[in-house]
């Protein structure tokens, strides 16, 4: 983007795929699935190993399986120990570097916690 100088409303109006889902690949809260991450590559117009960390070169990985995607509250909270509510109040805040919470209505929050932030937070508590 910024070798283009476009910016994230731009991309957004190339692919079709909503902002909000581009600040969060952009600021690491989630990951592109394969065909996303060859879709913003196209229409930057590099290699989709040039948007990631593994180098313009890289081929695209398909996402891990659906049981490696996603740590429930509970197992989060069990794995840290600390409650299930601290966990998600964490996550409402933004102070959980391991996962965030999407408001719903009213009171209601969706959550994810990625499992592999979890792990290197775990293991960088050490």
């Amino acid at each position: 983007m910024d070798d283009q100088n476009l910016s994230q409303t731009e991309l957004s109006n190339l692919t079709g795929i909503a902002r909000s889902c581009l600040s969060q690949y952009l600021s690491g809260k989630n990951i592109p699935y394969k065909d996303r991450l060859i879709e913003l590559a196209n229409a930057l117009g590099v290699s989709p190993g040039r948007l990631t960390a593994r180098g313009p070169d890289a081929e695209c990985e398909p996402p891990p399986p659906p049981s490696h995607q996603k740590v429930t509250i509970e197992e989060a909270a069990r794995r840290l120990g600390k409650s299930p509510q601290f966990i998600r109040m964490a996550l409402q805040r933004g102070a959980a570097p391991f996962g965030f919470a999407i408001k719903g209505t009213g009171n209601n929050y969706d959550y994810h916690i990625s499992p592999l932030q979890l792990d290197a937070y775990i293991g960088g508590q050490s």
